[in-house]
């Protein structure tokens, strides 16, 4: 990666010197392996705790009524943040499972009560790129407007 064609400040803020910073935080695990657990721009933080998007995300596609998911942050003034999740039924689900109350519920074994969305907006399908890339600054976007 040389630069970010015909924008220097991206180009700029992504290097620090000769490194490329990448946005991705991982982890090691005690056999030296690494694991990608999100990107730093979409982490949510709520009274101080660090969510990962993708553990909220992956905890809640193993719904069977959920055809796709993106989790992003709210802004909230008590909590700093609070965590949305924008999902795509599956075909023919219906019901109260994928209600914000039916989905906290569901991901409320899985996960840490800081973690579960707050709110649940259903999507007939979430914003993507021509090559399929998901668009979370417009779900950003959405979720600051609500």
């Amino acid at each position: 990666m040389k630069e970010y064609l015909g924008n220097p400040d991206a180009t700029a803020a992504a290097f620090e010197g000769r490194w490329y910073k990448t946005g991705d935080i991982a982890r090691v695990d005690e056999d030296g392996y690494y694991y990608v657990v999100d990107r730093l721009k979409d982490v949510i933080i709520v009274g101080g705790e660090n969510v990962f998007s993708l553990e909220v995300e992956e905890a809640i596609a193993t719904h069977p009524g959920v055809a796709d998911v993106a989790v992003v942050g709210k802004p909230d003034p008590e909590w700093g943040e609070q965590v949305v999740a924008f999902v795509t039924p599956a075909d023919g689900a219906e019901g109260e499972a994928l209600t914000t109350e039916g989905l906290q519920e569901f991901v409320g074994t899985k996960l840490a009560r800081y973690k579960v969305p707050r709110t649940v907006v259903l999507e007939e399908a979430l914003p993507r790129n021509p090559s399929g890339k998901l668009l979370k600054h417009k779900l950003r976007e959405v979720a600051a407007g609500e």
